[in-house]
């Protein structure tokens, strides 16, 4: 069979000709003024019938891959700022195997401390990260199958396709959760199968996630416009004979839409390498590579940097050199879109091979043995040393050769949180600063400088200051860093003053005018609070008050809004005061006895939960008046909510009334401490909070993920009350 009648006969190809003939058979004479006089021979019947076929096609083709579509919900660590920041991202991914492996992309996988994956029949269940490829952006998840409610199910499992054989103008279906919603499906065609981004015509852009960490470099993209989302991260693209063909991994959302997908004969062996190793092992030469379209060269692939050190420097390779052959294979790379396949079979030769090179130096032929080493990870693992204010960094070979520094010995400080320790140290510490030592003690690796941060603030003593020896931009520095305990301290009270418990606002001139007493300033009674000495006095709102003890009362304007309980703040508590008021055009003196100043939210205790990543406070005065809540109302005042924290998760919002927590009933502040201490110490699966939110009690169910260590350490801030 030729060619030809392959490509044509193949489901990809048909619909192209249905649709054309489906359309060419609704075009009727009547369309181009003629008369009928009944349906043309036959057309709307065939029409029919290749609208029928066309379906079947596309639903035989989804229902091979649909059913092993997962929804994946990962909440992230990611360091910025000096500190840890936790988040909430949603993607898709496909189940690969009948154990339960799903296939998505590392930028959905990346940073992720938990993940949960919904499944078609809508259970969801637990995940685990078995490994993650940022160069390819690809990683598959396990799913955790003791969490299924019938044992005895198969997983559905999708079937890898060629990703070659794709032609551009075939049909495929994108699948995925686009912005978080349920499951869907697009419709779309092959736009270019083999996609790179290029920074200019004849080079290629390394795209990167971050700084430090490459994505893509062995890709050339599967082009569609099949419409894909946010959330659509992870998700297959299939073709007509329902196969996975390639993994959705980034689109364009503005001027059409434009999908790009990592073709599937990468991710199925990454995939493989992933769940029988962890990792991908991959060769490393330590050279980049460049087109030769516009050198002036008829043959090979230009050189275009060497790393000083790695394998093809060994080797005797410099850049500017022309590689005409790799293993007796002639090269020529005219193109960008050579340079992905190119780089991915070097990556591919066994760790340690030796690699025939044969190059042009000028007019002389050269030849070289390349003895290719490990392809070493980008980025090294970091984290948050939180009472210092600081994240800092593994040194990778990669990050030690961008910043030019003379090792891997020692940490990296990757952002400093503003007005923290490290921020304030003597000089201030920064981005980039390589710390080598504390109080003499040499650091060479995180995990080093994470033992030496434990034992310092494990001590019941802290040190006045900590000295730190680091190098910045090749100085050897020192620097004075004085540790503190990461602690909320409570907002100081303010000494007991008289008050008058109203609300007033200023009645400026223009205000005043409007009212028909321009010349009579003073602040208009908004509410007289109930339970306070003022409700028993003939106070009433509206009233404006124009004089204290026969001292005129005249704010000039917003800025004055205080200045009412400044001047009552003067007199003395358990005095008698005497309001000038303006009722109804006339004034009149009201006779109010001073009692003392309530206690503000600003000014209440608080407990921050470090596990629960929740902060709550007392109930003051003013929070039982603006919520019409009478004395019998009891409870802590939910502040604020870490985001993806385990409150967050279980439904609680910031100013919910947690009124019971379990078995613990809360009426203040010190039982709500006792609860959560009880709590920690049981480390239960599900705790159950009930709040007042509104006029409605809700009951949210929070699921604690009690980790390694978790609840041994005393996280909770407490303070006296």
């Amino acid at each position: 069979m030729s060619r030809y009648t392959e490509d044509w006969g193949r489901p990809e190809r048909i619909i192209t000709v249905v649709l054309c003939v489906a359309a060419w058979a609704s075009v009727t004479p009547a369309a181009y003024g003629q008369q009928t006089q009944g349906p043309p021979g036959g057309n709307v019947e065939k029409a029919d019938q290749l609208r029928q076929d066309l379906r079947e096609m596309i639903t035989l083709a989804r229902d091979r891959v649909f059913p092993a579509l997962v929804n994946i919900k990962v909440i992230t660590v990611r360091y910025y700022g000096g500190k840890e920041h936790k988040g909430r991202i949603v993607g898709s991914g496909t189940i690969i195997t009948p154990e339960g492996h799903v296939l998505t992309n590392f930028h959905v996988a990346e940073n992720g401390k938990k993940f949960k994956c919904t499944l078609a029949d809508k259970q969801e269940i637990s995940a685990e990260l078995v490994g993650e490829d940022p160069l390819s952006d690809l990683a598959v998840l396990k799913l955790d199958l003791s969490e299924l409610k019938d044992s005895s199910i198969v997983l559905p499992v999708a079937r890898f396709g060629n990703s070659d054989e794709l032609l551009v103008g075939d049909t495929v279906m994108a699948m995925g959760s686009p912005w978080a919603l349920s499951r869907s499906v697009t419709l779309g065609i092959v736009s270019n199968t083999e996609r790179i981004l290029a920074a200019t015509e004849d080079d290629a852009d390394e795209m990167r996630f971050d700084r430090d960490q490459r994505t893509g470099i062995f890709n050339r993209w599967i082009q569609h416009d099949a419409a894909i989302n946010p959330g659509n991260s992870g998700g297959p693209l299939v073709n007509l004979k329902g196969e996975l063909v390639g993994v959705n991994a980034r689109g364009t959302f503005f001027g059409g839409d434009m999908g790009f997908a990592i073709p599937s004969n990468i991710a199925r062996t990454v995939a493989a390498a992933l769940i029988g190793d962890g990792e991908v092992p991959r060769s490393w030469f330590g050279l980049s590579l460049k087109p030769i379209k516009k050198s002036g060269l008829k043959e090979g692939v230009l050189v275009n940097s060497i790393v000083k050190g790695g394998p093809a420097d060994q080797a005797g390779l410099r850049a500017g050199d022309v590689i005409t052959q790799i293993d007796g294979m002639p090269i020529t790379v005219w193109f960008p879109e050579e340079v992905p396949p190119l780089l991915k079979r070097l990556a591919d030769y066994s760790i340690g091979s030796t690699v025939a090179i044969l190059y042009m130096r000028g007019d002389q032929v050269h030849e070289a043995g390349v003895v290719t080493e490990k392809l070493e990870k980008d980025k090294g693992d970091e984290t948050a040393f939180r009472a210092w204010g600081m994240v800092a960094m593994d040194i990778t070979e990669k990050m030690a050769r961008e910043r030019r520094l003379d090792s891997t010995d020692g940490v990296l400080v990757g952002s400093v949180r503003s007005g923290s320790p490290a921020q304030l140290a003597e000089p201030a510490m920064m981005s980039d600063d390589v710390i080598r030592a504390i109080d003499g003690e040499p650091v060479t690796r995180l995990a080093a400088l994470i033992e030496r941060y434990e034992q310092i603030m494990d001590e019941e003593e802290l040190p006045e200051y900590l000295l730190i020896e680091f190098d910045r931009r090749g100085k050897n520095q020192l620097t004075l860093l004085k540790p503190k305990p990461d602690k909320d301290v409570d907002p100081p009270r303010e000494v007991a003053k008289a008050w008058i418990g109203v609300a007033v606002q200023p009645v400026v001139k223009k205000l005043a005018k409007r009212l028909g007493q321009p010349e009579d300033v003073g602040f208009r009674i908004t509410r007289v609070y109930p339970r306070t000495l003022a409700i028993d006095s003939d106070l009433k709102i509206g009233d404006i008050i124009v004089g204290l003890n026969g001292e005129r009362l005249r704010p000039r304007g917003m800025q004055d809004a205080g200045l009412f309980h400044r001047r009552v703040r003067r007199l003395e508590i358990d005095d008698d005061a005497t309001l000038t008021v303006l009722r109804d055009g006339e004034e009149q003196e009201v006779a109010v006895k001073l009692e003392r100043t309530r206690m503000t939210p600003a000014e209440a205790r608080r407990d921050r939960n470090r596990d629960f990543e929740i902060t709550v406070r007392e109930v003051t005065f003013f929070d039982r008046d603006e919520n019409r809540w009478d004395d019998s109302v009891k409870g802590v005042i939910v502040e604020r909510i870490e985001p993806a924290g385990w409150a967050q998760l279980g439904g609680l919002r910031p100013d919910d009334l947690i009124q019971r927590i379990d078995e613990y009933e809360i009426r203040k502040l010190s039982e709500y401490r006792t609860a959560m201490e009880e709590i920690t110490k049981r480390q239960p699966e599900r705790v159950v909070f009930v709040v007042l939110r509104g006029a409605r009690t809700h009951f949210q169910y929070v699921e604690p993920d009690w980790g390694p260590g978790k609840g041994t350490e005393k996280e909770t801030d407490k303070s006296e009350e």
